[in-house]
């Protein structure tokens, strides 16, 4: 490798479907959801190897950035968001912020990888098919037929990876269990790894208007601190696009770098249960029970004779939901003002 790797930390996202522990004040990313560091102290973890990375790159919502100095320290290189405007583009204001030629290297801030070393691994191997002007999706093991993720096709092999011959939208249960079958279909966990100079490059010639107005903000922001921020009067202009349907689905060098790593995007209470093998967490008791996790910062749960059921105490909000039901907590009352 004759470039470092430039990782991109994404900070965006309130991870309302963990509501009531998440809340828009202090949302997933920075919560101590799986072990004793916050999953973005793990994210920042996961790309400390001076030998690989250079120094992160963290953009996060005008909000966020004293939680991001509190768990992150305050040397590091932030860009504040005004307004949240999707993932592509807040990749552009990393991309227009990095040096010219870096390799940038995506991450998501609220994700769980159990394996930093095949995350590492596949880092790498990513890095080298983007410097030859490839941009690069990680493709995740599918485990399960999970109709929750977008997954991706493989096509044709290159060295360290595949072209990425489709993007799919998220799939019917029976859908999900063809992908499995066929071997040929990973979940999309929205990492990513390209140039900055090729990056810029695409979303110019895919979404012009976005590219427009990010370079402009940029141009017309400042810096103090060690916090860059874009201008508002341009960025809030923006019309707010993933980087998967802004750029990704459009390419024609799009590739993907095949890993198995103990990936969980920590999208909801069951995920978060699975994740954590079950576990529960402060005073509980559990009789003839099963596939039953309790989460309470202080009052005693205690569970009788059901299953697959999740209950969350924080402070005076209490949740009760179901595994299946888990992925619609996101539409509560209290998620939505949280």
């Amino acid at each position: 490798m004759t470039v470092k790797i430039q990782p991109v930390i994404l900070c965006g996202g309130g991870g309302r479907r963990l509501w009531p522990r998440s809340r828009s004040t202090r949302p997933k990313p920075f919560l101590p959801l799986l072990g004793t560091q916050t999953l973005f102290q793990q994210a920042l973890s996961r790309v400390s190897d001076s030998d690989l990375f250079g120094l992160p790159l963290v953009v996060a919502g005008e909000g966020h950035i004293p939680l991001v100095r509190q768990q992150g320290g305050d040397d590091l290189s932030c860009i504040a968001e005004p307004v949240g405007r999707n993932t592509a583009a807040a990749i552009a204001l990393a991309a227009h912020r990095a040096p010219a030629g870096a390799i940038l290297l995506v991450c998501p801030s609220d994700h769980h990888i159990a394996d930093t070393s095949a995350f590492r691994s596949a880092a790498q191997a990513a890095a080298r098919l983007a410097q030859d002007g490839y941009l690069v999706s990680f493709g995740i093991e599918a485990v399960s037929p999970h109709t929750g993720y977008g997954y991706l096709r493989r096509g044709e092999g290159l060295d360290g990876g595949f072209a990425l011959d489709a993007f799919i939208e998220k799939p019917d249960l029976d859908t999900a269990k063809g992908f499995l079958a066929d071997g040929r279909h990973s979940w999309n966990g929205g990492i990513f790894a390209f140039s900055r100079d090729r990056f810029l490059e695409e979303l110019a010639a895919h979404r012009p208007e976005m590219a427009r107005l990010c370079e402009a903000a940029v141009a017309e922001g400042g810096e103090d601190a060690g916090v860059f921020r874009p201008s508002s009067s341009h960025f809030e202009d923006i019309a707010g696009e993933s980087v998967d349907c802004a750029v990704m689905e459009n390419t024609k060098r799009a590739a993907m770098v095949p890993v198995s790593m103990g990936w969980s995007d920590i999208g909801s209470w069951d995920a978060l249960r699975v994740a954590r093998g079950g576990a529960s967490i402060g005073p509980h008791d559990l009789l003839g029970c099963t596939n039953v996790m309790v989460d309470s910062d202080g009052p005693r749960v205690s569970v009788v004779g059901v299953e697959d059921v999740v209950v969350v105490v924080d402070g005076d909000e209490i949740l009760v939901t179901s595994a299946r039901g888990a992925q619609d907590v996101g539409k509560l009352d209290g998620a939505r003002g949280a």
